[in-house]
């Protein structure tokens, strides 16, 4: 809380919505100040930060999202994501505003999803959910010190901003949920993410360049800092890409875990946009395999760099150092390009990882998923666009066997490839489906 206490809420059991944003336009017309809910649920539809104001969500509060996606419709935001084009709090356009907590935000993820496939491993969300907290279009906004959970779809979404601060928040998702990634850092600059604690089924933290509605890039993305987080996650858990429209660059991720996880660090390529100078420093994992359903293969490190749409080829990958990665991964350590030039000046050093045999059998192939099938359900083939797609051969679109089975590390078509100091340490025996080979590079 950066701000004098202007009114205290009591819980009450109507809908807050109405009171809520009443005390905050409220405190902007006395010249500022902070909003705090008191202890108990406030159930409430779309909310609007402003400037000059922080949302202060005191011990024992819980702001808890209504279920019904009409309630959030005065909250349209600039980004459409998957089919999500609203969120349950809102910060556009400020300068200066905040949440805080130690209380709680609550998404009701389970009214937003309506069955469980069983043969991909997750739950079938809504076509149509809301965000859980977007800030677009702001400067100077803080987000610190409370719980945010059970998120329908992105739970914290920072959009063409900057200046900006989340640290020391704690993310709870259900794990089965796709596309609940847990903080978004989309064409952003100067935003620092520190000392927080998520779990979630899909990436954990995530930078990127999307296109807006009108079809336009979100803006380039730099100057951004990740540093004592831990995560766990059913899909990537530091993660540059995959929307890349605009360019990233500038990025540092420092004494991270990854635990629990898929996939521990990425790096992916796929539009127009160039990715360069990406920092992982002292970085630890524990990557096993997950259902066909999540983008991964138990990956310890992928770095991939592939055309999705064919009138805009995918940027290139750049000066990337990861100096300091050890834990145990399932997967390979993956870096695929679809051809030469799309990743060059990648420093490996310092590796230290033991590679295990996994349960389910997904490690055997690397996965290169979204492809050009992703966007688009092809005709004959099943499954959810921008999630998994059976062709009509049966195998899943962008999974693909190793040639010569599972290697240590996989290097395809990367340019000014450095390796130093790198172990990778494997069953004695090698399990027959495995590559002799350690390092294969192709």
């Amino acid at each position: 809380m950066r701000y004098p206490i202007f009114c205290t809420l009591n819980a009450e059991d109507s809908v807050a919505t109405q009171r809520i944003q009443r005390a905050i336009d409220d405190s902007v017309a006395a010249g500022g100040g902070s909003v705090v809910l008191g202890p108990g649920q406030h159930r409430a539809g779309g909310l609007r930060l402003a400037s000059g104001v922080d949302l202060v969500l005191s011990e024992g509060a819980v702001l808890a999202a209504l279920d019904d996606y009409a309630a959030f419709a005065g909250n349209e935001v600039s980004v459409i994501a998957e089919e999500s084009d609203r969120a349950f709090i809102l910060a556009a356009d400020v300068r200066g505003a905040g949440v805080f907590g130690p209380g709680r935000i609550d998404g009701g993820s389970h009214a937003w999803s309506s069955a469980w496939d069983e043969a991909v491993g997750t739950l079938v969300p809504k076509r149509q959910r809301p965000r859980l907290l977007v800030v677009e279009n702001s400067t100077d906004v803080q987000l610190s010190g409370f719980t945010i959970a059970n998120s329908p779809m992105w739970t914290i979404h920072l959009i063409g901003s900057k200046h900006l601060a989340v640290s020391h928040v704690h993310i709870e998702n259900d794990i089965r949920l796709p596309n609940n990634d847990g903080i978004v850092v989309d064409g952003c600059s100067g935003v620092t993410i520190s000392d927080c604690v998520i779990r979630t089924a899909d990436d954990g933290v995530c930078i990127k360049t999307s296109l807006k509605r009108d079809g336009q890039p979100v803006g380039k993305c730099c100057e951004i800092r990740v540093e004592r987080c831990r995560v766990t996650t059913r899909s990537c858990a530091f993660k540059v890409g995959t929307e890349t429209h605009a360019d990233i660059a500038d990025v540092q991720f420092i004494d991270c875990i990854a635990e629990d996880s898929n996939r521990g660090l990425g790096i992916f390529s796929r539009d127009g946009g160039i990715i360069e100078r990406i920092r992982f420093e002292r970085m630890e994992v524990d990557c096993h395999e997950t259902p066909i359903g999540f983008w991964g293969s138990g990956e310890a490190l992928t770095l991939t760099a592939l055309d999705r749409r064919r009138e805009r080829p995918a940027g290139g990958i750049r000066d990337v150092l990861i100096d300091g990665l050890s834990g145990r991964a399932e997967g390979a350590v993956l870096l695929y390009a679809e051809r030469s030039g799309m990743i060059s000046g990648a420093v490996l050093r310092n590796i230290s990882l033991d590679q295990q045999p996994g349960t389910l059998g997904t490690s055997a192939m690397m996965d290169l998923r979204p492809t050009a099938a992703d966007l688009k359900v092809p005709e004959g083939a099943e499954g959810r666009a921008n999630s998994w797609v059976r062709l009509g051969d049966g195998t899943i679109a962008g999974l693909i066997p190793y040639a010569g089975g599972l290697p240590g590390l996989y290097a395809h078509a990367v340019d000014s490839l450095v390796l130093e100091s790198v172990v990778i340490r494997r069953p004695d025996p090698l399990p027959t489906s495995w590559n002799e080979e350690v390092v294969v590079q192709r």
